[in-house]
């Protein structure tokens, strides 16, 4: 059954320059390394993706990260809905993990072809990030808080899934957050999302 992520809108743009680029090499675990900027200043990667307690790969800070600072863009193949349901929606070793992000305009970004570090980016009930989308329509993780090195990365995935869900069904989309105030799922609530 086909599910994405969601994203608020935001009007304000992030700049190319704010925007840390990261493409996954596919390797267990990624050493820390230099970006260049817009400006060709080099400056040190803000985040490496690791092994998870809350779910497999995850995405932790590697140096502080003040509130409000865009960090990572949401990349992959950007496609109408009937063209990514022809594609495997997750990743082949973790059916339960989505690789698609739904945009406003009800185009969906599969990261599993071109992506790059952002599904990895795990869901928390208390997260300490946020995914917008831009006037562009390009998708954005911006911290919400002040995060440590060494912090995992995490958003509120507010999954939408079509149709009513049996009990199997949410079953699968159960929360492993280990948040204080975690609700139990991965699922959209409406107040929220």
């Amino acid at each position: 059954m086909p599910w994405t992520r969601s994203a608020r809108r935001w009007s304000d743009e992030a700049s190319h320059s704010e925007v840390q680029h990261f493409i996954d090499d596919q390797r267990r675990a990624v050493v820390v390394g230099l970006d260049v900027a817009a400006n060709g200043k080099k400056r040190q990667r803000l985040y490496a993706i690791r092994k998870s307690a809350i779910h497999g790969r995850g995405v932790f800070a590697t140096a502080k990260i003040n509130r409000g600072t865009t960090f990572l863009e949401y990349k992959g193949r950007r496609s109408a809905w009937e063209e990514a349901l022809k594609r495997a929606d997750s990743d082949p070793n973790d059916p339960s993990h989505t690789l698609l992000f739904e945009l406003h305009d009800r185009t969906v970004i599969d990261a599993g072809v071109g992506g790059n570090a952002a599904p990895w980016v795990n869901h928390s009930c208390d997260p300490n990030c946020e995914a917008y989308e831009n006037d562009a329509g390009l998708i954005f993780i911006r911290a919400r808080r002040r995060i440590l090195a060494g912090e995992e990365l995490t958003y509120d995935y507010c999954l939408t899934i079509p149709g009513k869900l049996s009990k199997r069904d949410l079953a699968r989309y159960t929360c492993r957050c280990l948040a204080i105030t975690c609700r139990g799922s991965l699922l959209a609530r409406k107040k929220r999302c």
